[in-house]
C-alpha cells in the first residue's frame, strides 16, 4: 500500500521489461524473507539496487578510518545534491558496499527527457563532491573517486563535442561516428578536426570541470557543519533513506 509508482518510475531510468521483472521478483523474495504477504516500498527500492548495482557486501571488513572516509565522501555527494538549485531529491545515501561500490548516493531521476546546460554542470559538481569532501576534511584524496572522475570527464566532453554547450567552441559537433559494418552495431568515432581544435576542446573540458569543482568546494566549505552532521549520522546508522535525509538537513 505504501508503494509510490512515481518514485519507482524515476528511480528506474533505462530499465527495460526484463529489469522491471527482476525488480518485482527480487522485491517479492525480500518481502517473503521479512515474513510479509505484501511487497512494500522498501522491498522494491532495495530490489532496484540489487538489479542496478549488485548485492550488498555486508561481510566486507573495513577499518574505522576507511569507514569515516567513505562516510564523508558520500555525505559530500548528498550535501551538494541537496544544495544545488536544479538537482533532484536524494532518495538514499549509504556507506554499505554494494557491487563494486564502497557506498553511494542515489538521487531521483529527473522527470524530463531534456537536460539544460546548468543541470549538466550541476551533475558534474555533484560527481566531484565526494573528492572535494575528502580534500577539505582530510587534506588528502583517495581512489574512491575514480568512477566519479570518469563520469565527470565523459559529461564535460559530451557537452563540448556533442551538445554544443561551450560558448568558446560554439554550437557544433566535433567528431563523426561511423557504424562499423563488420563489428555488428559497434560505433567507431573518427576525429575530423585538427590538433589545434583538439587542444581547444581539452581546454574547454578542463574549464568546465574546474569551474564545477570550485562551485563544489564552495558549497562544502560553506556547509561544513552540515557535512559533519550527515557523515557522523552515516557512521552511526550506515544508511539514510529519503525521509531520514530530509529530516537531517531540514
Amino acid at each position: 500500500e505504501d508503494v509510490d509508482l512515481e518514485v519507482l518510475a524515476r528511480a528506474t531510468p533505462g530499465f527495460v521489461g526484463a529489469d522491471l521483472e527482476n525488480m518485482v521478483n527480487e522485491g517479492a523474495i525480500l518481502a517473503a524473507r521479512r515474513n510479509r504477504r505484501n511487497i512494500a516500498m522498501t522491498d522494491l527500492t532495495e530490489a532496484i539496487e540489487r538489479v542496478a548495482i549488485g548485492p550488498e557486501r555486508r561481510s566486507r571488513v573495513i577499518s574505522e578510518e576507511q569507514k569515516r572516509v567513505i562516510a564523508y565522501h558520500e555525505a559530500g555527494h548528498a550535501l551538494v545534491q541537496q544544495k544545488l538549485p536544479h538537482t533532484t531529491p536524494v532518495l538514499k545515501v549509504t556507506i554499505i558496499g554494494r557491487g563494486m561500490a564502497g557506498g553511494y548516493m542515489w538521487p531521483l531521476d529527473k522527470d524530463s527527457m531534456l537536460r539544460s546546460r546548468s543541470e549538466m554542470e550541476e551533475e558534474i559538481s555533484v560527481a566531484l563532491a565526494g573528492r572535494a569532501a575528502e580534500e577539505i576534511v582530510f587534506g588528502n584524496i583517495t581512489t574512491g573517486a575514480s568512477n566519479d572522475l570518469e563520469q565527470v570527464t565523459r559529461i564535460a566532453r559530451r557537452m563540448v563535442t556533442v551538445l554544443g554547450m561551450s560558448d568558446r567552441m560554439g554550437p557544433l559537433t566535433y567528431g563523426h561516428k561511423e557504424e562499423m559494418v563488420f563489428l555488428g552495431r559497434e560505433i567507431n568515432e573518427q576525429r575530423n578536426y585538427s590538433e589545434d581544435v583538439a587542444e581547444a576542446i581539452d581546454r574547454e573540458v578542463q574549464r568546465i570541470v574546474a569551474e564545477a569543482y570550485e562551485r563544489t568546494m564552495s558549497i562544502i566549505t560553506t556547509y561544513r557543519d552540515l557535512l559533519n552532521t550527515i557523515a557522523e549520522r552515516l557512521m552511526e546508522v550506515e544508511t539514510l533513506d529519503q525521509t531520514d535525509f530530509k529530516a537531517l538537513v531540514a
